[in-house]
């Protein structure tokens, strides 16, 4: 039976999920937009399912917009609001840790003119507030920093951020990656003065190529799709029904019981590193101790992480090197922001945990990997 732990990448849908998208397919298949009958109902769903999202964060209905996911959703906030103030303010803040489609927008964006600041974070991965604070300007319109790191799961302050922003005379709009926070931390971006944030479906067991953006009340965005007007004109383009039902269906399941969902993988996930520190020599826990519920970063020194990867593989345990958005390329930027060495992070591995997941499971895992780094630091002469 396989051991899925690979959950930081994506996730297995819920069935229920699958039955909501097929009923979109076959039932359901109108345009929202069409006057008729059969479109009127869709669009009825689709509004329900907006309600839905807006209630799980606090929000309002017309605060929430559909989108193809995470990366499309950073990507609008940013060139969005970039674009608006670009006259008057060219000056970002983030952080070196961010994910691809944030730290790759803002360098296509100094190639047009403007200014970025990355924060350095320290070991455990977090920003330094005071820094922070200093390196705010006169110029700066918009902070986009990640809630939850996608590698080490380390939190970041989002709270405090949005609080001295909040503080300042002059508008610094904060733009928040929720993409491995929503539905793992249960906040509300309203207390945290979070102006714009961005959530993907398919972290929590919904469908890939849908996710949402929560837009504050009377915030302005240039968007980057223009055309019939969908999504108050933000978002052109016919609503993805299929993937707005699986969405909708993902987000009422896993809402019904979050804070009890949140204890039980966090209980998993100590569970596994206690066994891994009780029972394998020479490791480097990279994860913080207060870092997110589901995310479990460990280098196994000696060993590289991708051979021992597909070794788990082929005894039907998944886990990742990284990011699956750059596990390919070489090295890992946030492993390096954090100071481990080379074989540090040549050895990291991690493991990302849901509510499927059992104590089974992490059991299963710990025996497999102690016979699998028993037997790969025999073949290199290491143990």
């Amino acid at each position: 039976m396989d051991i899925y732990l690979d959950n930081s990448a994506t996730t297995k849908p819920y069935k229920e999920v699958v039955d909501k998208m097929i009923c979109a397919l076959t039932t359901d298949y109108a345009n929202p937009s069409s006057l008729h009958r059969k479109g009127i109902e869709v669009e009825k769903n689709i509004k329900a399912i907006r309600q839905d999202i807006a209630r799980s964060i606090g929000a309002k209905e017309k605060e929430i917009y559909f989108t193809s996911g995470g990366t499309e959703s950073n990507n609008t906030v940013i060139r969005g609001v970039a674009n608006l103030h670009k006259k008057r303010k060219n000056h970002i803040i983030t952080t070196n840790i961010e994910h691809p489609s944030v730290l790759n927008t803002l360098k296509d964006l100094e190639s047009d003119g403007f200014e970025v600041t990355y924060l350095k974070v320290d070991e455990t991965g977090k920003i330094n507030l005071e820094e922070f604070k200093s390196a705010l300007r006169p110029t700066t319109c918009l902070v986009t920093i990640m809630h939850v790191n996608n590698e080490i799961g380390s939190i970041q302050p989002i709270d405090k951020i949005g609080k001295y922003l909040k503080s300042l005379d002059e508008k610094v709009y904060l733009h928040v990656d929720a993409v491995q926070s929503y539905t793992k931390i249960n906040f509300r971006p309203s207390r945290y003065n979070i102006d714009f944030m961005s959530v993907s479906s398919h972290k929590f067991h919904g469908p890939k190529g849908i996710g949402f953006m929560y837009v504050k009340e009377n915030n302005r965005l240039k968007p980057l799709l223009t055309g019939g007007g969908q999504e108050i004109g933000i978002r052109s383009g016919t609503e993805n029904v299929p993937g707005i039902y699986g969405l909708g269906e993902a987000i009422r399941i896993i809402n019904k019981d979050l804070d009890k969902n949140i204890e039980k993988i966090n209980n998993l996930k100590n569970l596994l590193k206690n066994e891994i520190a009780k029972n394998i020599e020479n490791i480097k826990v990279n994860s913080p101790e207060d870092g997110v519920c589901h995310i479990l970063n460990v280098s196994f020194v000696g060993i590289k992480g991708e051979v021992l990867l597909h070794y788990l593989e082929q005894k039907g345990i998944y886990v990742s090197t990284g990011s699956a958005c750059s596990s390919k390329k070489k090295g890992s930027h946030v492993l390096n922001a954090i100071g481990l060495n080379p074989n540090e992070i040549e050895g990291a591995i991690r493991f990302s945990l849901s509510d499927m997941n059992t104590e089974e499971d992490m059991l299963e895992t710990i025996n497999v990997l102690k016979e699998s780094i028993n037997d790969l630091r025999m073949i290199i002469g290491k143990r």
